[in-house]
């Protein structure tokens, strides 16, 4: 069975992930491991001498009565939408955010990660931060990420952007299971600018190779590659967008983490992204 883990602040745009993630974990016939991270206050404890353990007690507790308030609420979420049989654990972690999530990868055994790109703890610094798209970038599992806007619908289109290379064609072949497995089509997406080579030759291969699979493939001249994308979305009703992640940049060069929460919050579909080694 696959493992998704799913981050929450409980935030508003977290509590809508969670849709998206309650319907992914149904798709790919998953269970959910719910995890809510939190930092301790540093304090020197030199001018804390008698209430140093104290004040750390208090956030701790505080932490845990907000964890087992808000856990029943998703679980009536669940219910609701006819999934309360979806298996989910939880996991109430102090760290930082980013540590904690490398570390259930790990100990959970984790397959995917889906989470919110907004919330209210400082959750458009996980995106935006100086050193995090270095931290994401080392994660070895699928991050489906949801924009705050983005509502839950089927997935029935799933987008796939592509510069034509051998390890793309590994990576699409993982999409093109998952959607099988939801009933979807894929939409194979290059965005020919005047810097690209990518030979016709290349393009006709991975089109006889796919010839069997429920995808098409498109080819579009164009330097505006963020608009080009965006376009290609509305036009083509792409329900998930699949990118692909890279060690040296979070999204190669049109998901630099500078720039993925302005371009990100031009989506409203959820988004995709897949590691690949380089």
């Amino acid at each position: 069975m696959k493992r998704i883990l799913f981050p929450t602040d409980f935030s508003e745009a977290a509590t809508n992930a969670f849709v998206h993630a309650l319907e992914f974990a149904n798709i790919v016939q998953g269970e959910l491991v719910l995890l809510h991270a939190f930092e301790l206050p540093v304090f020197d404890n030199q001018f804390f001498p008698e209430n140093y353990m104290v004040i750390y007690e208090s956030v701790e507790l505080s932490q845990f009565e907000m964890f087992k308030d808000e856990i029943p609420k998703l679980r009536s979420i669940a219910q609701e939408r006819g999934l309360g049989k979806i298996k989910m654990t939880h996991r109430l972690m102090d760290g930082s955010l980013l540590y904690n999530i490398n570390k259930s990868i790990k100990e959970d055994k984790i397959d995917y990660v889906v989470m919110g790109t907004e919330g209210a703890s400082g959750w458009s610094e996980f995106f935006s931060g100086t050193n995090t798209g270095n931290v994401l970038a080392e994660i070895n599992v699928p991050i489906l990420s949801i924009p705050v806007n983005a509502k839950y619908k089927k997935i029935e289109t799933i987008g796939f952007t592509t510069r034509f290379r051998p390890k793309d064609k590994k990576a699409l072949k993982k999409v093109v299971k998952l959607a099988k497995i939801a009933g979807a089509a894929v939409k194979c997406l290059y965005v020919k600018t005047s810097k690209t080579d990518v030979e016709k030759a290349t393009i006709k291969n991975w089109e006889e190779d796919f010839a069997e699979e429920p995808i098409e493939f498109f080819v579009i001249e164009s330097d505006e590659v963020k608009e080009t994308i965006l376009d290609f979305i509305l036009l083509k009703e792409i329900d998930m967008l699949t990118m692909l992640t890279y060690k040296r940049t979070f999204f190669e060069g049109l998901f630099h983490p500078s720039l993925t929460k302005k371009f990100a919050n031009n989506f409203d579909v959820p988004i995709f992204a897949i590691p690949i080694e380089e």
